[in-house]
């Protein structure tokens, strides 16, 4: 379960995921391989799609080329009609798997945690990272033009189906004959806000049909359908009717969800100046393991491995880690043996650029405790409230007793 804060929206009680939560699109990919490919089609109309008879469809089009009305799944020959320059370009689609993976592996730089949705298109969840969504996203716009030469759309939101509209609306707001390389981000807690002008055919789940019963309702927009009785939505469209009024308020629990499972989680944090102060530097460490703890139980699993990384101001980087003898992912623990192991790595007086607090070898969390295990029963109903509160009012509410004299600062 991701963070959540309650907030209200048209009157209503809303759970805004306090994630950070990135959707990424290739700008009119096909073409922007095949200007890479051939320098000659930059600028002007043409298309990739294949040329057979009456059955040739349009798979890409170029900006040049959709200001003549020319879009993707046209029939080839309607769009040589409407646009008799247009050049077609049978498509490779061995070049655009390769430039896929280069944009995959350029993301893989910021977190492992990215679930492909297409070709060119990806979720990626960047809740772990320590800097602004902002910041964070024109990073990856950045880093994908420079590692793979190609154009991209970005909508940041605290879930999949905002920030997936994020990006829709950044490019439709595009003018020119350009990409539009659109960049939007929407801010926490204003997720209902940032939809309830948008037409209610452009929220997830809203097909053709489904679009055409909402308008005999009255519905044209998502606000309009937020602010619907969910009673008579219900009544009318069935399950379809309780979704679609959770999706109205921004509301979506759906995790981002890797090709691969989830191998580690980790959380590190570079410091602005290099800090060789004790006190900070458990507060800090301690901060970092809560923060793990907490994702652990979040995703519903334990540890076995816990690692300590500490890079020293000249960059020398050390590593510590320990093996437990059974799964766990209570705080205690791993503070414990993250203290443990920090104080293995770090001597008085040494500046420290950079601590990371990561924990390896998960699996399912799964629990048998018996009668008599009254310390380990407490433990979990103790982490049942923390992470209630932590759920309710954010992740610095409540931390152990090291904490309470000095607010922790930069976790």
């Amino acid at each position: 379960m991701p963070l959540l804060i309650k907030l209200r929206s048209n009157s209503k009680l809303v759970y805004v995921a306090l994630r950070k939560v990135l959707h990424i699109d290739l700008d009119a990919f096909f073409c922007a391989v095949e200007e890479l490919r051939r320098p000659y089609l930059k600028g002007k109309p043409f298309a990739v799609g294949r040329q057979l008879g009456e059955r040739g469809v349009i798979s890409s089009c170029s900006y040049a080329a959709r200001s003549f009305g020319v879009h993707s799944a046209m029939p080839t020959k309607q769009a040589l009609r409407i646009c008799p320059q247009l050049i077609v370009v049978e498509p490779e689609h061995h070049a655009y798997e390769t430039f896929s993976q280069k944009v995959i592996t350029a993301l893989k730089g910021f977190t492992p945690i990215i679930e492909k949705v297409s070709i060119d298109e990806a979720f990626l969840d960047l809740s772990d990272l320590s800097q602004d969504s902002f910041t964070i996203a024109r990073q990856i716009q950045k880093r994908i033009w420079l590692e793979a030469s190609l154009p991209c759309s970005i909508g940041v939101a605290t879930n999949k189906l905002v920030a997936k509209s994020a990006t829709d609306v950044g490019k439709l707001a595009s003018k020119g004959n350009d990409y539009p390389r659109a960049f939007t981000v929407v801010p926490t807690g204003q997720e209902a806000a940032f939809l309830s002008g948008l037409p209610v055919r452009m929220l997830w789940g809203v097909g053709p049909k489904t679009a055409a019963a909402l308008k005999q309702l009255g519905i044209h927009t998502i606000g309009e359908l937020a602010n619907y009785p969910q009673r008579e939505l219900v009544q009318l469209l069935g399950k379809t009717g309780y979704d679609l009024a959770s999706r109205a308020l921004g509301i979506d629990d759906r995790p981002v969800i890797p090709e691969r499972p989830i191998k580690s989680i980790s959380q590190e944090i570079t410091f602005e100046k290099d800090n060789r102060e004790e006190t900070y530097l458990q507060r800090t460490l301690y901060g970092l393991g809560e923060r793990v703890a907490h994702r652990l139980r979040q995703e519903k699993l334990c540890c076995k491995t816990i690692r300590v990384k500490l890079r020293q101001s000249d960059f020398t980087t050390h590593f510590r880690q320990r093996t437990l003898s059974s799964p766990t992912d209570e705080e205690s623990v791993i503070l414990k043996v993250a203290e443990e192991l920090f104080s293995q790595l770090w001597r008085p007086g040494v500046a420290v650029r950079l601590l990371g607090v990561g924990v390896g070898k998960l699996s399912s969390s799964v629990y048998q405790l018996n009668l008599w295990q009254t310390e380990s029963i407490r433990e979990r109903q103790l982490l049942s409230a923390i992470d209630e509160l932590r759920e309710r009012y954010g992740k610095s509410v409540v931390h152990r007793g090291l904490f309470i004299d000095n607010k922790h600062e930069g976790v």
